[in-house]
C-alpha cells in the first residue's frame, strides 16, 4: 500500500506542477501581489471608476488561482499524511491517504476540464444548426433526433435551450433547425461536436424493414452580440430579403412575406430564419445567426495555420464523419477521432453526450501542447 500510494502522490505532484506552469500560477501570483499592494495606497480611490476596475480584476484573478491554491494545500497535506502513516505503520492513516489522493485526484480532472474553455469564445452561448444529407426522410429524422438529444444535453445540465428556426420535413423529421443554448462554455463544449453524425439502423419508414444509413451535419456557431467592435456590421454590408414561409404540406403555413434572409455581401454568408409570424422577429434571429456566422468565419481564418498544424477539419463536409450511432444489428455509439465507445446508446440519444466532448477537448489540447501553441 505504501508503493502504491506513493506513487499516486508522485503523479498527482507532477500534475499539479503542469497546471500551475499552464495556468502560469507564479505570473498570476505576482500580478495579484502587486494589485492588493496598489489597492493598499492610500490614493487608489481617488480614480473610482479606475479603482473599480482594478478591484474587479483581483477578484477575477483570485478566483482563477483558487483551485490550484487549494489543490497545492491538499496535496501538502497528502504528504504529511503519507509521512505519518510510514513512521507509525497506521492502517487507518494509510486508508486515509488513499482516499484523499483520490479526492484530490477527481478535483485535477476538474481543474484539468476548466482550463479547456480558454478559447476567444468558449464562454458564449452556442448556435447550433442542423442539416440533413441524403436519405429523403429517413435523414430528415435523424435531424429531429439529434435536435432531441442536444435539448435533452442541455436541460440535464440547467441551460437554456431556444428554437430559433425550424424547416419540417415534407412527410417527418425536419429539414434544418438552428437552436441557441445558453449556459456557462457552452459553446466551448458543443464545438466538440462539429461535424458529420452518421445514424445505422432498421428505419420506420421502410416497409420491408431494411437497415439504413443516414447522415445530418451539424454546425456550431458561437453567440456574438452587437458590441463585440470587431464583428461591427454596417447596414450598407447586408442585402435582406424576405419571403414566404414554407412548411410540411398540410400544416398551416404564413402568407404574408414574414421570412428573412439577411446575407453578408462582403463574405456571401447568409442566415435566414421563418419560425416566427412577425417579420421583425424573424429578421432579430436571422441577424443572430448570421453574427454567429461571421464570428466563428473570423475565428476560423485567425486560427488557419493552427488548424492545419493540428490536422484538424477546416470545413464540414460530408466525408468527415465524426461519430456513428448504431441501432441495429448491435447498439454502439463509437467517436473516430477519439475511440470512445458507448454501447448505452438510449442514454446517449438522452443526452448522455459529455464524455464524448470531454475525450475531443482533452485530446485536442494535448495536439496543442505537443505543438507549442495555446488552446483557441
Amino acid at each position: 500500500m505504501f508503493a502504491e500510494i506513493r506513487n499516486a502522490y508522485q503523479e498527482l505532484y507532477g500534475r499539479l506542477y503542469e497546471l500551475g506552469v499552464s495556468l502560469d500560477l507564479a505570473g498570476r501570483m505576482a500580478k495579484i501581489g502587486g494589485l492588493e499592494a496598489d489597492t493598499a495606497k492610500p490614493e487608489f480611490w481617488s480614480d473610482p471608476e479606475k479603482a473599480q476596475k482594478m478591484m474587479l480584476e483581483l477578484k477575477a484573478l483570485r478566483e482563477e488561482v483558487a483551485p490550484l491554491i487549494a489543490a497545492q494545500e491538499a496535496l501538502a497535506d497528502l504528504e504529511v499524511t503519507i509521512t505519518l502513516a510510514a513512521e507509525e505503520d497506521d492502517g487507518e492513516l494509510w486508508g486515509e491517504a488513499g482516499e484523499n489522493a483520490a479526492a484530490l485526484k477527481l478535483e485535477l480532472d476538474r481543474i484539468e476540464l476548466a482550463l479547456l474553455f480558454r478559447g476567444r469564445y468558449d464562454g458564449h452561448a452556442a448556435i447550433l444548426a442542423i442539416h440533413p444529407g441524403a436519405g429523403g426522410t429517413e435523414a430528415q429524422d435523424w435531424v429531429a433526433m439529434l435536435l432531441r438529444m442536444y435539448t435533452r444535453w442541455a436541460e440535464k445540465k440547467h441551460y437554456q435551450a431556444e428554437l430559433l428556426d425550424l424547416l419540417p420535413g415534407d412527410e417527418a423529421g425536419i429539414k434544418s433547425v438552428a437552436l441557441l443554448i445558453k449556459g456557462k462554455n457552452a459553446y466551448g463544449s458543443l464545438k466538440a461536436e462539429r461535424g458529420v453524425h452518421r445514424l445505422v439502423r432498421i428505419s420506420p419508414f421502410d416497409a420491408a424493414k431494411r437497415r439504413h444509413t443516414s447522415f445530418a451535419s451539424l454546425d456550431v456557431l458561437p453567440e456574438v452580440g452587437e458590441e463585440d467592435q470587431e464583428l461591427a456590421i454596417s447596414p450598407e454590408e447586408l442585402k435582406i430579403d424576405t419571403f414566404r414561409s414554407s412548411g410540411a404540406g398540410g400544416q398551416h403555413v404564413n402568407t404574408t412575406d414574414s421570412a428573412v434572409r439577411i446575407t453578408h455581401l462582403p463574405t456571401g454568408i447568409s442566415a435566414q430564419c421563418q419560425n416566427e409570424r412577425s417579420q421583425h422577429a424573424n429578421r432579430d434571429r436571422a441577424m443572430k445567426i448570421l453574427r454567429a456566422r461571421l464570428a466563428d468565419l473570423y475565428q476560423r481564418r485567425q486560427t488557419e495555420e493552427l488548424a492545419s498544424l493540428r490536422g484538424e477539419q477546416k470545413e464540414i463536409a460530408w466525408g468527415s464523419q465524426i461519430r456513428s450511432y448504431v441501432f441495429q444489428p448491435y447498439t454502439l455509439v463509437k467517436d473516430h477521432r477519439t475511440g470512445v465507445e458507448v454501447g448505452n446508446i438510449e442514454a446517449v440519444m438522452d443526452g448522455e453526450i459529455d464524455v464524448f466532448m470531454e475525450s475531443y477537448l482533452r485530446q485536442t489540447a494535448g495536439r496543442a501542447k505537443e505543438s507549442g501553441h495555446g488552446g483557441g
